[in-house]
């Protein structure tokens, strides 16, 4: 079923709501650290997609994919580095950097678009790109500057999200639809439980720091990209695009209430330069696109 442009929005929006929930709930662990933290929530999302997909779409469908198809291969492995990345990134930095640094991620697939595919990229994306990472390098160099070393890892292992992203946008050529990206997302928790599983142990996790990934799993990950390719059915990428936006202020949001975890002045600062370059340049392509059909239709 294809939802209404409205209905989209607002499953678009949950599913930001949803994937913000990730720094805010791993404050509230006690014993699971570093590679076990990601194990876990990889593990109950993988759990979760394998039920509601069954759910969904019947036991009929996991027979029916393609798994010689060579993109989604490489968009799960792009997802396993994702799952990995960004839930280790959340133990070592404050939520707040981790997301600023994760929001570069369309711009840096712009970039890397240009500079192997030499696609051609608008003007407002280049000074976008500019402005995004200057606001990145204010981050760096402040945190290098103060000592925070830790913080620096942190936010060194969160750019690896933005990165795979970018490869995994390029090597595809666009983001699979439907049924092609719940597949990805299926492999990529697959693969970063392989990954971390030997890193993880032993386990130590308390019963109530599972009950807390299994939330992760299910309404931070699982639940939300369900929400995310129904509305995909509907949205254009731009919209897409500026509607996942909401993922960092939701996030930042839910990091400082329920965590009391307060973002610095230079991470304001960085992100207010990464956020704005990516809605204004969203903006921008909203307004381009209905000029661009129409100046086809007259053709």
């Amino acid at each position: 079923m294809k939802p209404s442009p409205f209905l989209a929005t607002l499953l678009m929006v949950g599913a930001t709501l949803g994937w913000g929930m990730a720094g805010a709930v791993t404050r509230q662990l006690d014993q699971a650290k570093g590679f076990e933290v990601t194990f876990w929530r990889s593990a109950f999302t993988l759990i979760s997609l394998l039920v509601l997909l069954t759910l969904w779409k019947g036991p009929r469908y996991w027979r029916q994919i393609r798994w010689n198809d060579r993109a989604t291969w490489v968009s799960g492995a792009c997802w396993s580095v994702m799952f990995t990345a960004f839930m280790l990134a959340l133990t070592l930095t404050p939520t707040a950097n981790v997301l600023v640094t994760l929001a570069a991620g369309p711009l840096l697939t712009a970039l890397l678009s240009r500079l192997i595919w030499s696609q051609r990229q608008s003007r407002q994306t280049w000074w976008a790109i500019a402005v995004a990472g200057a606001g990145i390098v204010w981050m760096f160099g402040h945190e290098l500057q103060t000592g925070h070393y830790t913080v620096i890892a942190g936010m060194l292992v969160a750019l690896a999200v933005p990165v795979a992203a970018a490869v995994q946008w390029n090597v595809i050529g666009q983001s699979p639809s439907g049924d092609g990206l719940l597949n990805s997302v299926v492999l990529g928790a697959a693969g970063s439980c392989l990954m971390t599983w030997p890193l993880a142990l032993p386990l130590e996790a308390s019963v109530r720091d599972l009950q807390w990934l299994a939330v992760l799993g299910l309404f931070q990950l699982a639940v939300p990209c369900l929400l995310a390719v129904l509305a995909a059915r509907t949205l254009r990428a731009a919209q897409m695009s500026l509607l996942s936006l909401l993922e960092v202020v939701f996030g930042i949001g839910l990091a400082w209430w329920l965590a009391n975890e307060t973002p610095t002045a230079n991470v304001f600062t960085g992100g207010v330069l990464v956020l704005g370059a990516l809605v204004v340049t969203s903006w921008l392509d909203l307004r381009s696109a209905p000029q661009a059909a129409q100046t086809t239709a007259n053709n």
